[in-house]
């Protein structure tokens, strides 16, 4: 029992966890596509729809996977210890969205990097860096597809290890680059943006996280699949994380914009009742002009007079 905890119980939990993530992706997507209704066909919207594509591809196969072992062969032990096809496709699919992220995560570098002497930055990652963690990630599905059995998967730890630190050295160059830029940036349009750093640093530090969570739990646990568990999340938050991205430079321009605007101006009247001799009130033409239409009548009695005299006084009536 204890062994199906930390193997096949971790995936199952990574498994309902990553479908929690996967709605989080379709809620931020919607919402991105709602803000955006009226801009047409653009390259983000493009990049939106292969994100969610294959991030729905990632949760069939995740959850294939876990019906193969857990509901298929249940009750079957030697099944066990096969790889399931879904199992492999899975892996596939997490290799397009990680790299796939990477590369959407250039072009705002590129844009921030306008007017200045850095677009050699970006310029360094899109040769070097995420090409690297890409030939690394595809030497691992190599040698993963030679793989027949859960045990086999010790053969290739070279291959995990350089896969997940490839990835995990992208994920941290590209939030402190973007952070880096954000904070140095010196114009107008630069500085709206310097409020969403903080969001920046939280996505590019989760998915770097998870990676060295990934490499720590394999290093220290190797028999068992607390690894594979973080694993499966690592691409939701991918996902995630660039969705997140998109929606809070749109909600954060249009903040700075309604900061920018000047508060309305409350004009409040003074009150001036001028009573006549023959007890009728009288307001002065000045008055008139102040006192706005909505208006609350109140008439007051004095108890000891001889000719009793209405007075009728208006007031303003303010909503707070």
């Amino acid at each position: 029992m204890a062994q199906l905890d930390n193997t096949f119980g971790m995936l199952y939990i990574s498994a309902a966890v990553g479908a929690i993530f996967f709605g989080l992706s379709i809620v931020q997507a919607f919402l991105y596509f709602q803000t955006h209704r009226d801009s047409g066909v653009t390259f983000y919207k493009l990049a939106v729809y292969w994100l969610l594509f294959l991030d729905a591809l990632h949760v069939v196969f995740v959850n294939s996977t876990i019906y193969y072992y857990l509901v298929t062969n249940y009750a079957n032990p030697p099944a066990l210890l096969e790889i399931a096809w879904s199992f492999k496709a899975q892996m596939v699919i997490d290799t397009f969205i990680v790299s796939s992220v990477h590369l959407l995560y250039l072009p705002p570098i590129w844009i921030i990097c306008k007017g200045r002497n850095m677009r050699i930055l970006p310029v360094f990652m899109t040769a070097s860096l995420v090409p690297i963690s890409a030939v690394a990630t595809v030497l691992l599905l190599v040698e993963m597809f030679k793989c027949y059995y859960l045990s086999d998967l010790k053969k290739i730890l070279w291959c995990l290890y350089m896969s997940l630190g490839c990835a995990t050295l992208v994920a941290f160059m590209i939030a402190s680059s973007m952070c880096y830029l954000l904070v140095t940036s010196n114009t107008k349009t630069d500085m709206t943006l310097r409020s969403i750093v903080r969001a920046i640093i939280n996505t590019g530090c989760l998915t770097s996280i998870c990676s060295m969570a990934c490499i720590i739990t394999l290093a220290a646990m190797p028999d068992n699949f607390v690894y594979l568990g973080f694993e499966f999340l690592l691409s939701k938050l991918y996902v995630n994380s660039y969705l997140a991205l998109l929606n809070a430079r749109y909600y954060h321009d249009i903040n700075a914009h309604t900061s920018q605007r000047r508060p309305p101006r409350v004009y409040r009247p003074e009150l001036q009742v001028n009573v006549s001799q023959d007890g009728f009130p009288r307001t002065s033409g000045a008055d008139k002009f102040q006192v706005s239409d909505r208006t609350r009548e109140h008439t007051y009695y004095p108890p000891a007079a001889d000719h009793p005299i209405a007075v009728v006084v208006e007031t303003e009536s303010f909503s707070m």
